[in-house]
């Protein structure tokens, strides 16, 4: 077995305040969080998409395989094809794949397969999880718990844009392979998420929505 160097753990700076509060206060910021389908075309840096996705790819993962990457993409061009093909997916699945219990359940989001969202915001993040890593030759490199690794990324993401002031959608249109295919990524990668991100438009709404209760979602032992 390899030997495993280590460093000691430096917990982070609490300024004074105890772990209650400090759990308060984040979960109060983060219950302002919403997902959004109203962006405005306002201009996003790189870099501040470049620290989001980095905050994203500092989540845990199987053995620290780290198996995702991140692609984004701020072509007006690019965008407009995953749009096209993205809004064929949703138009069937709108009109006959879907289940009539799951179009009820969409409803109070007034949504359907029209997708401007992806034409509007600056940038689009499709998020891949690899199934398997390839060495320099070509050889398959196992990954671990690719799902649930590449699920905490994308939820560090999540907050990641919402700390920036910015606001996302997790959209899955399904089958997600045209991503692949136009985005033109290796055959170890498979989409997972696309996730728009920029500035809310000046007129968003968002549905009324309620939350989950502590005794709905906890249970103490």
């Amino acid at each position: 077995m390899e030997a495993t160097d280590f460093i000691k753990y430096t917990p982070i700076d609490t300024q004074n305040h105890t772990a209650l509060e400090r759990a308060v206060d984040y979960r109060a910021f983060i219950e302002q969080r919403r997902s959004l389908r109203f962006f405005s075309d306002k201009e996003v840096s790189k870099a501040t998409i470049e620290n989001i996705i980095m905050t994203a790819s500092s989540a845990p993962s199987g053995a620290h395989k780290q198996p995702w990457t991140f692609c984004a993409i701020s072509s007006a061009e690019i965008k407009a094809k995953i749009r096209e093909a993205a809004e064929k997916e949703e138009y069937i699945s709108y009109n006959g794949r879907m289940s009539e219990e799951w179009l009820d359940d969409l409803k109070k989001f007034d949504t359907d397969w029209n997708k401007p969202f992806i034409d509007i915001a600056p940038w689009i993040i499709v998020l891949f999880k690899k199934a398997y890593d390839l060495d320099e030759d070509g050889n398959k490199m196992k990954n671990y718990y690719v799902n649930e690794s590449v699920g905490i990324a994308a939820g560090f993401f999540i907050s990641a844009v919402h700390n920036s002031g910015l606001v996302t959608l997790t959209h899955t249109p399904s089958p997600m392979n045209f991503l692949q295919t136009l985005l033109g990524r290796p055959d170890n990668e498979r989409p997972f998420l696309l996730l728009p991100v920029g500035y809310p438009a000046d007129d968003a709404v968002v549905p009324v929505l309620e939350r989950k209760s502590a005794d709905d979602v906890i249970v103490y032992y």
